[in-house]
């Protein structure tokens, strides 16, 4: 795997990206400087695992496989259904082999789905490799209340979710007035339920670096992720 990497977008980025493009996806890594050749037997596997997870994800939001040495893994958002899950994942293996056509090992995140391969077996491990933030660029009056609601919400879904089938929980809190903050954290299920704490533990630790007294912000990893806003974000 490559070295760790911790990448900082704002929200405004994200959208002005959106906005040009349409739909696409929040974010792309390489896992790999390794490189396959066109018509290989790694190009025939990808392709047939990528139809694989296709067919077995969306009933589940979850699915992960192999084929020689072909690894993949694709994690739906909680609250999204089959359809909606299957369509993420058309669109999530067609744009990595775009944009990453020849790579033996890649990660692609869209709102609602996430697809990973690699040519080495990294099932049941936490990957800390490929880990990015993005946060809206709107400030909140108080920082140091709103920062320790966002962190006791975030902490409170953790204790949830890893204790949970699917290692997903979302909610909800009061602000001052009459706002609420929502949030939603989330594992890949090839984790434990221990890995999935300690994934999540350490994705919130890095608030205060990418996150401080933002409206909304979110970090999301290849085996975890959490996200908070003052709006709500996800189907109920």
């Amino acid at each position: 795997m490559s070295s760790a990497r911790f990448a900082l977008l704002s929200l405004f980025s994200a959208l002005l990206l959106r906005t040009a493009l349409g739909a696409d996806p929040v974010f792309q890594f390489c896992s790999t400087s390794r490189n396959f050749t066109v018509n290989s037997p790694y190009e025939s596997n990808l392709n047939k695992l990528t139809s694989f997870l296709y067919t077995k994800t969306p009933s589940s939001g979850f699915g992960l496989g192999s084929i020689s040495h072909v690894y993949g893994l694709v994690l739906c958002r909680g609250d999204t259904s089959p359809l909606e899950c299957k369509a993420c994942m058309a669109d999530a293996g067609a744009e990595i082999r775009r944009r990453r056509p020849l790579n033996k090992g890649a990660v692609i995140w869209y709102d609602k789905c996430m697809f990973k391969y690699l040519d080495a077996n990294f099932f049941g491990q936490i990957d800390n490799a490929n880990r990015f933030a993005s946060f809206n660029v709107n400030n909140v009056s108080n920082p140091a209340v709103f920062n320790r609601a966002v962190k006791g919400l975030l902490t409170g879904l953790v204790e949830e979710a890893y204790t949970m089938p699917k290692l997903y929980a979302t909610g909800e809190a009061g602000l001052a007035g009459k706002m609420k903050l929502y949030g939603l954290v989330q594992c890949t299920r090839d984790l434990s339920a221990t890995q999935c704490k300690q994934c999540l533990e350490s994705a919130i630790s890095a608030l205060p670096i990418c996150c401080d007294g933002k409206e909304g912000g979110r970090v999301i990893g290849g085996s975890c992720s959490f996200r908070y806003e003052i709006y709500p974000f996800v189907n109920v």
